[in-house]
């Protein structure tokens, strides 16, 4: 009997089974759980390079970027265009002079219910008005694709800005203040002038028209093409008035075709004899606004001189409002208000008589002249010669007029008052003081010199200093006298280069003076030191590598007037100036003091032709600086020549003057009028 098996298959525990089931569960949420975090992880960050983009679109003022941040539907619900939006922001922010915008506080926070993320955040930023307060914006984001987008409106620009309101600057100009003199007369003001227009009714029409203006081109001096563009403008009509030129008062001819209107601009009384000092105005370019975004076309600012210095304050404070209007244009929301405040009026410590005068004596020549009263630093007159037409400048200077003074090789814009020179024998008082304070030089030391020309020694190869009077015993009044080169020379090589230069420290060397006057420090060399010893000896006598300006030898020089305290300038009546030092002893500036008196006193002194003026104590030393050397046998070298002088009894003024390509003699001829009347100018 065959026998049947059956193999029955065993059963797996149900608790297994459950187990697997469990953990392909978990594993099922969890790779959805993380794939849900790494999608939210992705979107937070995709939002954030949204507002991150948007922020920085916004302080760049990149509108064309932050149009692509926006989103379209938003766009399309107000009927706005992504070119539109650009052109709102460049419409709206470029008419107030939006600029310098910063954000902060910037928030985005997940709104889950309603799948869009909010945005806060606050603006700052300065308009034509100065800076406005605070701004604070509300917006959402939502996803377009793959990205979120700005829901954008009108009120991202400003805040109650709806979508047909508009935005307006009105502004209102205050009176620029006056640069005044000491004395309160005006350097810079207010003065009356006249608009020259054509008029086209009278003009007429063919050869009568061709006929009148060319009688107008000739009077005006101005080309008949010129005229003629200013007619075809498209706003000309028969009985309009078209400026074509600004005319000082009293220079208005009845010519046919022409009228006037009277209008007011800066004036300068002084004109040409202070144009350096004081400078000019115009009209604000795009260069100027770019630099300064709180300046609009049509401002008038500070071109030159002190007009530039002290813009800021001539100018005051700029008064108007940016306000919202609605579409009926009534008044919806003040958005900034300025108050008008006029400029203020600086008053310097110039004397305008002794400007006018020491212009007037130097206008034929290229130089300078810095009057300064040594008591206080006043500086009492700052000229520089050729000048410039300020008032030509100011009214409107035809490209012509303009290059004539560039092309001029006198070069009229120059302001030499503040343009380093190589001082020369003027500065051998300097020199003295400093040999007097060391012990090196004393009034009765000797120095035993032969001939014309002298060298330490062979080393100096070719290198000799030269004299112009052969005097064979030499002490320190007659090298003051003489102006002898050898004698400092001499001097400063005993000394030795350290001490030389201790002693030139305690002076304005490197020194930043405190004046609203471009100018670079005095310099003693190109390196700062004096190690060469040929450059020490030269150097002792006023050549060498000396840069220093008028201003600059000035107040070096007013140790002599003040027994060896270097008095620092100042410009204006209220400024407070740094603290007087001494540079030299009170026994060492009077020796070299008296010296200077006898430079005048005494026949052979090179001053003396001022001697006829010496109705109380004046002290002077002349300076002839070789500017390039003779290669020629025979032939001098060019030169500036210098006059220090000052009232060494009163201590009213002190005077340098220079003038470039002449000697020492020139200049005390050509000062010689002028300080021949110097206490009744000072009256």
């Amino acid at each position: 009997m065959e026998t049947i098996r059956y193999n029955k298959k065993k059963k797996q525990p149900t608790w297994k089974i459950i187990v697997a089931l469990s953990l392909i569960l978990v594993t099922l949420i969890g790779a959805g759980a993380g794939y849900y975090f790494w999608s939210k992880q992705k979107d937070e960050k995709a939002a954030q390079q949204t507002v991150d983009s948007y922020v920085n679109a916004l302080e760049k003022q990149d509108y064309s970027k932050l149009s692509q941040l926006v989103s379209q539907k938003s766009l399309e619900k107000i009927k706005y265009t992504k070119e539109a939006l650009k052109e709102r922001y460049e419409a709206i922010y470029g008419g107030v002079g939006v600029s310098e915008v910063t954000i902060s506080d910037v928030e985005s926070t997940l709104n889950e219910e309603k799948n869009r993320y909010d945005v806060t955040y606050n603006m700052q930023m300065t308009t034509s008005l100065g800076k406005l307060e605070t701004q604070s914006y509300a917006t959402t984001m939502s996803k377009e694709k793959e990205n979120y987008r700005v829901n954008w409106n009108t009120k991202l620009i400003f805040p109650n800005l709806e979508l047909k309101d508009k935005v307006s600057l009105t502004t209102t100009i205050g009176e620029r203040g006056d640069i005044l003199s000491k004395d309160g007369s005006p350097l810079a003001t207010e003065g009356k002038f006249w608009d020259a227009g054509l008029y086209p009714e009278v003009l007429g029409e063919g050869i009568e028209k061709s006929e009148k203006l060319a009688v107008i081109s000739e009077k005006y001096s101005i080309p008949v093409e010129q005229l003629e563009n200013k007619l075809a403008a498209e706003w000309v009509l028969p009985e309009s008035f078209v400026p074509f030129k600004v005319v000082k008062d009293g220079e208005t001819p009845e010519v046919p075709g022409v009228l006037y209107q009277e209008k007011t601009l800066r004036t300068y009384p002084l004109n040409e004899a202070a144009a350096h000092l004081i400078g000019y105005v115009g009209e604000a370019t795009a260069e100027d606004i770019e630099k300064n975004p709180n300046l609009q076309a049509g401002d008038i600012i500070g071109k030159a001189g002190l007009e530039t210095a002290f813009n800021e304050r001539l100018s005051g404070q700029k008064g108007g409002r940016i306000v919202i209007n609605n579409e009926e244009g009534q008044l919806k929301k003040v958005i900034q208000e300025m108050e008008l405040k006029n400029g203020e009026d600086i008053t310097l410590t110039i004397n305008a008589k002794l400007q006018k005068a020491a212009y007037e004596q130097l206008k034929a020549e290229k130089g300078s002249a810095v009057f300064m009263d040594p008591k206080d630093g006043s500086l009492l007159s700052l000229v520089s010669a050729p000048s410039y037409d300020a008032n030509q400048l100011t009214m409107g200077i035809s490209t012509k007029d303009y290059k004539k003074y560039t092309d001029d090789v006198n070069n009229p814009f120059l302001s030499r008052f503040a343009s380093g020179y190589t001082p020369g024998s003027t500065f051998k008082t300097i020199t003295a003081a400093i040999g007097l304070d060391a012990g090196v030089t004393t009034i009765d030391k000797t120095h035993k010199i032969d001939g014309l020309k002298w060298q330490k020694d062979s080393s100096w190869g070719d290198h000799f200093i030269v004299r112009v009077s052969d005097t064979p015993q030499v002490n320190l009044e007659s090298a003051l006298v003489y102006s002898d080169n050898i004698y400092f020379a001499k001097e400063a090589l005993e000394m030795g280069q350290k001490k030389y230069e201790e002693g030139l420290s305690k002076f304005i060397f490197e020194e930043k003076l405190d004046l609203p006057i471009a100018m670079n420090p005095a310099q003693l060399s190109n390196d700062g030191t004096l190690a060469d010893e040929k450059l020490l000896a030269d150097t002792a006598y006023g050549q060498g590598q000396l840069l220093l300006n008028p201003i600059q030898q000035a107040v070096s020089f007013s140790v002599f007037a003040n027994q060896g305290q270097l008095i620092y300038p100042k410009l204006t009546v209220d400024q407070k100036t740094a603290k007087p030092k001494m540079a030299v002893t009170a026994e060492s500036a009077d020796i070299v003091k008296d010296n200077l008196i006898k430079v005048i006193e005494r026949l052979e002194g090179t001053a003396h032709s001022l001697a006829s003026l010496n109705k109380k104590n004046l002290a002077a030393k002349t300076g002839t600086a070789e500017t390039t050397s003779s290669e020629v046998e025979g032939e001098d070298a060019n030169t500036n020549g210098f006059l220090l002088t000052f009232d060494a009894e009163n201590r009213s003024y002190l005077m340098v003057a220079t003038i470039e390509d002449k000697s020492s003699g020139d200049v005390t001829t050509t000062m010689k009028p002028l300080l021949g009347k110097i206490e009744d100018l000072l009256n």
